[in-house]
């Protein structure tokens, strides 16, 4: 009397995961004299990740400011004549945070599940018995991150003139002040 047992599998597919299950084979006695009696399990597990992250982050600001003219001329007495303050200001920040699971989130990280091979019971007198079992895990993650930050500023600033001139008696003129400023900060995470 012969009885065989080849293979016994079960399989799930999850995401980008093939997993397989609990898989057993049994081999159950009595069997036959001289009888050969085989029980194999094989189990595998695939993971395959690929994370692609292209963050771009571009800022611009351009800025310009210029006083009036302050002018006191051709008066016999001359007052005083004030140009105001010209300014400017910019602020650019941010943030960016990108997080991709790995292939042990994918399964919780438990591996290959459990095989199970037996030949139990009673064989028959120079039989050949043998069980066996195999469980594998094969992971592949590719990342592939681009990030990109690019911040160009350009800023003029120009005082106009102060000028006292052909008066009898002269005042005073002034020019106000001319100013620019500009903050940028960013901040870009990835987690693979």
């Amino acid at each position: 009397m012969k009885k065989q047992l080849i293979r016994a599998a079960a399989t799930s597919v999850l995401g980008l995961s093939l997993m397989t299950g609990f898989a057993a084979a049994d081999v159950t006695g009595p069997t036959g004299p001289s009888s050969t009696n085989t029980s194999h399990v094989s189990s595998r597990e695939t993971h395959k990740v690929t994370n692609n992250n292209n963050v771009g982050v571009s800022n611009s600001n351009g800025q310009g400011a210029s006083t009036g003219t302050a002018n006191a001329s051709g008066n016999t007495t001359a007052g005083g004549a004030t140009s105001g303050a010209a300014a400017n200001g910019n602020s650019f920040g941010g943030s960016v945070s990108v997080a991709n699971n790995s292939a042990s989130a994918m399964s919780g990280g438990a591996g290959a599940q459990a095989a199970s091979a037996d030949v139990t019971g009673p064989t028959g007198p120079n039989s050949y018995n043998s069980a066996s079992s195999h469980s594998s895990v094969y992971t592949n993650v590719q990342n592939n991150n681009n990030l990109s930050v690019t911040n160009t500023s350009s800023q003029s600033a120009s005082s106009g003139s102060a000028n006292v001139s052909g008066n009898t008696t002269g005042g005073s003129a002034t020019s106000g002040n001319a100013s620019n400023s500009n903050t940028s900060s960013f901040t870009i995470n990835v987690t693979n």
